[in-house]
């Protein structure tokens, strides 16, 4: 009932999300992408539990131990880099200010295209190097280079779809990339048991279906945005990388990239310890990534609810209406985060069993969820903070707070503590030691010195022309 009355005008055109009660706008824009986020979880948790089932723990530690970190390292700075473009496309469309929308769609989808065929081509050519630095173990390293592969011929339909789904949903439009992840989705499960269990193609079958699917969703994200006749239409004649726009993009984008690489290398580093624990621990690791997830897609859906909303409200000038968003969406995600930690905690062990029946692997990965699970909510705060900053386009800051807080303390960490105590206690100990300190560093950040803090709450502050 909430959404009923919003829904056929956002389906058709997006949504500003200017005016109306708060926490049910953001409710509204957050449930379809904490559901498209599920269904984008789902993609490398169905290779996982498939291959893991019917191939055996060394498949189920090439498709999701080394090879899933690199795949989160990669996209991830992507993804980072062209948030940017969302950021600006949520200002310039609560301004309504549709040839700078226009702009802003065109240049980054065509810098998707661009990105996605070079790291297609370097990562074909370095998969082995990366598997192999990351001490990737020797039972897993064949499977694993075979699985990398294949995943990266299908880089561009990744990019292509990631940027589509962020541009509708900085309108406002989170409905759509929802339905498009479900049917790409579903595709991949069907095709991973075509694939996998009555053709044996293994892992070269799981990536195959992988990127298939995603070949889907990128064709229907990319034709929804052509149909539209709101300002982030996209024409495909006007496809170019506009420089001025393209560095407006950068200047926003490549913090938030260069954060999801720092945060993507800290945890390879980690990998790398997993992986001297031998095959068991590396199996148990990849399932617990996958049960880990449904934290991580909620508390990543909030963030970029909250920056699609401060976006939009930074852009329409509504600075009270910003803060108090950002608040509400904070006290949702901690109560929300609590509530995870529960449900993980204490069901989380039914999650190891569809990913496998070795019952050594089941039993450390239960271990690693009931010490991990309970210290969630430390997070919360760097997610949210970190995305209302974004949509107003301070990214630099909080790159910098996450480059000490969390990825130079982590790995140092990793580097001199874990050599005196090498088991997986140590290693994990990295996350809420980093989480805590982080924190803190972005809470004193926030509150005086930052766009949107007790200072500037001094002032008659309006945003500045963008």
């Amino acid at each position: 009932m909430l959404g009923r009355g919003l829904g056929r005008k956002q389906a058709e055109t997006g949504s500003r999300i200017t005016e109306g009660v708060i926490w049910q706008q953001i409710l509204l824009f957050f449930f379809p992408i904490l559901f498209g986020t599920f269904f984008q979880q789902l993609y490398n948790a169905a290779d996982a539990m498939i291959v893991g089932r019917f191939v055996g723990k060394e498949a189920l530690s090439a498709v999701a131990g080394s090879s899933g970190m690199l795949v989160q390292l990669i996209v991830g700075f992507f993804v980072g880099l062209s948030s940017g473009a969302g950021v600006l496309v949520s200002q310039y469309y609560g301004a309504r200010r549709p040839e700078m929308v226009g702009y802003a769609v065109h240049t980054v989808m065509m810098f998707s295209i661009l990105a996605g065929i070079v790291m297609m081509v370097s990562g074909i050519a370095l998969t082995p190097w990366m598997l192999t630095a990351m001490g990737t173990p020797e039972d897993v390293l064949g499977l694993s280079v075979t699985y990398m592969r294949v995943y990266f011929c299908g880089m561009v339909a990744n990019l292509v779809y990631n940027t589509g789904a962020s541009i509708l949903r900085a309108v406002g439009d989170s409905r759509r990339p929802l339905y498009f992840l479900v049917a790409g989705c579903l595709v991949n499960i069907v095709l991973d048991i075509l694939l996998v269990v009555v053709l044996d193609l293994g892992v070269t079958g799981a990536a195959l279906a992988t990127i298939l699917s995603q070949l889907l969703s990128a064709l229907l994200v990319s034709i929804t945005l052509m149909r539209t006749k709101d300002m982030h239409r996209l024409d495909m004649h006007r496809l170019r990388l506009d420089g001025r726009m393209l560095g407006r993009m950068v200047k926003i984008g490549f913090p938030a990239g260069l954060q999801s690489v720092m945060y993507g290398l800290s945890n390879v580093i980690i990998q790398a310890g997993i992986n001297s624990l031998g095959t068991d621990t590396v199996a148990a690791w990849a399932s617990y990534s996958k049960i880990d997830g449904l934290f991580w897609m909620m508390v990543n859906a909030f963030g970029i609810s909250v920056t699609t909303f401060v976006g939009q409200n930074y852009g329409a000038r509504n600075m009270d209406r910003v803060r108090a968003g950002v608040r509400s969406c904070m006290a949702m995600t901690l109560g929300a985060s609590l509530a995870m930690s529960v449900v993980i905690f204490n069901w989380g062990i039914y999650g190891y069993q569809v990913f496998t029946t070795d019952q050594e692997v089941i039993r450390i990965g239960i271990a690693m969820m009931r010490y991990l699970s309970p210290v969630y909510v430390t997070y919360v705060s760097i997610e949210i903070l970190s995305g209302a900053l974004r949509g107003v386009g301070d990214s630099w800051v909080p790159m910098v707070l996450c480059l000490f807080g969390v990825c130079a303390l982590r790995v140092g960490w990793i580097l001199f503590a874990v050599p005196l105590n090498r088991n997986i206690y140590t290693i994990m100990f990295s996350y809420p030691l980093t989480w805590v300190i982080t924190t803190g560093m972005f809470l004193v950040y926030y509150e005086f010195f930052s766009r949107l803090g007790r200072r500037q709450r001094r002032q008659q502050d309006v945003p500045q022309e963008f």
